[in-house]
C-alpha cells in the first residue's frame, strides 16, 4: 500500500483576468518541484455562478515556454486561440492539451455563447512540464471532447473514471504526453470504495476537488486538498464519504533542475532569460487561431 506523504490545503484564492477565480492546490514554488515532478502547477476555478454579459470575461493573450498546460472544463465553456494558428471551444467535458515547447501566446475566453446566458463555470487547469530535450518542441494542441475520452465503470457500482492521459485496465487516453503520465478523473458515489493501482516509482497526486474521502482507511481528506504520495508501491485505497469529484495523477519524475518565472519554466536561469527576451523581440507571434 503507497503511504500518505502529506496533504496539502489550498491558500486564499484570487482571480485570473477577469474570468477565472481560481485556487492553486498545487504548485512548484510554494511545495517544490522536486516533489511534484513531472507537475508544476494545478489551478482550480470555480465554481462560480457569472451573470449574463456583453463583456468579454477571460484572459487576454499572455505567453507559455517550457511545459504543457491542460485544461479540463466542468462546467461552462472557453474558447481559445494561440499564435501558433490554434483554436476552438472547450466545452464541459472536454480537454484542452496545449504544448507551449519553444514558445506560444494564447488567450482564452468565456464562450460568448456560454458569456451571453451566463451560469457556472469550473474547470482545472494542470501545468506539465517537459524534460530538457523536449522544451524546444513545436507549440502544438490536442482537443480531446468528451466522447473521445474512455469511460470506465468502477467495481461495485463505486463509481467512474475518465482515462484522459495514461491507462487504466484495458483502456488508454487519448492524450498523447512526452513522459509517462496518467491523468484520470473520477468520479466516486457516497460510500463507493476503489483500490487504485499507479506504477512504483510515480509522483502520485490526488486532488479532492469536491467531496470528502478517506484514503487507506486513515486520513480523511475534504475539497479543495491534495493528497501526496510517496513513490514506494502501487496501490492505495479510497472510500468517499458521500459523493466525490477527484483528479488522480501520476507521472514519472523529470530529474532535472526547474527554474521559472511567472509563464516561462525551464532548466536554467540563462534559458528563463532568453525566454523574456524572445518574447519581448515578438518571437512567439501573436494569437491568430481561429
Amino acid at each position: 500500500m503507497k503511504k500518505i506523504q502529506a496533504v496539502y490545503g489550498a491558500p486564499h484564492g484570487h482571480w485570473v483576468g477577469d474570468g477565472f477565480p481560481v485556487r492553486s492546490l498545487l504548485s512548484y514554488n510554494r511545495l517544490g518541484a522536486e516533489h511534484l515532478s513531472p507537475f508544476l502547477l494545478l489551478d482550480h476555478a470555480g465554481p462560480h455562478y457569472f451573470e449574463p454579459s456583453r463583456h468579454a470575461r477571460g484572459v487576454g493573450p499572455h505567453p507559455h515556454r517550457g511545459f504543457e498546460t491542460v485544461t479540463l472544463v466542468y462546467q461552462g465553456a472557453l474558447k481559445h486561440r494561440d499564435s501558433a494558428g490554434h483554436g476552438g471551444r472547450i466545452r464541459e467535458g472536454d480537454v484542452q492539451w496545449m504544448t507551449a515547447g519553444a514558445g506560444i501566446v494564447h488567450e482564452e475566453y468565456h464562450a460568448p455563447d456560454f458569456r451571453e446566458r451566463g451560469g457556472f463555470m469550473e474547470m482545472v487547469q494542470l501545468w506539465v512540464n517537459l524534460p530538457a530535450r523536449d522544451k524546444s518542441a513545436p507549440p502544438a494542441y490536442q482537443s480531446l471532447l468528451d466522447d473521445e475520452i474512455p469511460r470506465v465503470d468502477l467495481p461495485d457500482n463505486a463509481g467512474q473514471l475518465r482515462v484522459v492521459a495514461g491507462n487504466y485496465r484495458d483502456q488508454k487516453g487519448p492524450a498523447n504526453t512526452f513522459t509517462a503520465i496518467n491523468v484520470w478523473d473520477l468520479r466516486l458515489v457516497a460510500g463507493g470504495d476503489v483500490h487504485l493501482e499507479v506504477p512504483e516509482g510515480h509522483t502520485t497526486l490526488l486532488v479532492v476537488l469536491k467531496g470528502t474521502v478517506l484514503v487507506n482507511g486513515e486520513r480523511c481528506v475534504r475539497d479543495e486538498s491534495v493528497v501526496a504520495f510517496e513513490r514506494q508501491a502501487e496501490t492505495f485505497h479510497l472510500e468517499a464519504n458521500n459523493d466525490a469529484k477527484l483528479l488522480l495523477l501520476s507521472g514519472e519524475p523529470i530529474d532535472e533542475p526547474v527554474v521559472g518565472q511567472g509563464p516561462f519554466v525551464m532548466n536554467h536561469e540563462a534559458e528563463l532569460h532568453q525566454a523574456f527576451a524572445d518574447f519581448q523581440a515578438g518571437k512567439f507571434g501573436e494569437p491568430n487561431g481561429a
